[in-house]
């Protein structure tokens, strides 16, 4: 995990190092100062959001806020990350916006299908990637009304 935050508001799971060092400095650039945890693949991904494996000591009593989420990922895909995560009590309602570079038809109906919040293709180019970026953390963190928050 590059950043170590047990308790993260924004989990980006993404096994590519420049795409997390982009979405990282995209955040940082656009003033979203939320504590960020990275999980390099959904098996890790799945470890942090369950406390399991290396993050059994985590509480599962503060879940992240959003989850940015690859779809191509090892271990274990994003669509069975997304998959668990709407099968979890806990999990179920937490945004998950898929950030990905596939826009392949059945993928993107297999995340909508599964309850995505949104979902993106990453832009080539990088100004793009840090507007998509931005809109997408702002509005998550900062405009939309999660349940539970009034």
């Amino acid at each position: 995990m590059t950043t170590a935050f047990l308790h993260a508001d924004i989990l980006l799971v993404e096994d590519n190092p420049d795409d997390v060092e982009l979405t990282l400095r995209a955040l940082k650039k656009n003033n979203v100062t939320n504590r960020i945890a990275v999980a390099r693949d959904g098996a890790e991904a799945l470890d942090y959001l369950f406390a399991a494996g290396r993050y059994a000591d985590r509480s599962t009593s503060a879940p992240p806020k959003v989850i940015l989420l690859d779809l191509k990922l090892p271990l274990v895909s994003g669509i069975e990350v997304l998959r668990r995560c709407r099968a979890d009590e806990q999990l179920h309602r937490i945004p998950i916006v898929v950030l990905t570079s596939s826009r392949e038809e059945p993928d993107i109906q297999a995340c909508y299908d599964l309850g995505v919040n949104s979902y993106i293709v990453k832009p080539v180019d990088f100004q793009q990637f840090t507007d998509a970026v931005r809109q997408a953390g702002l509005y998550w963190l900062l405009l939309n009304e999660p349940p539970g928050a009034v």
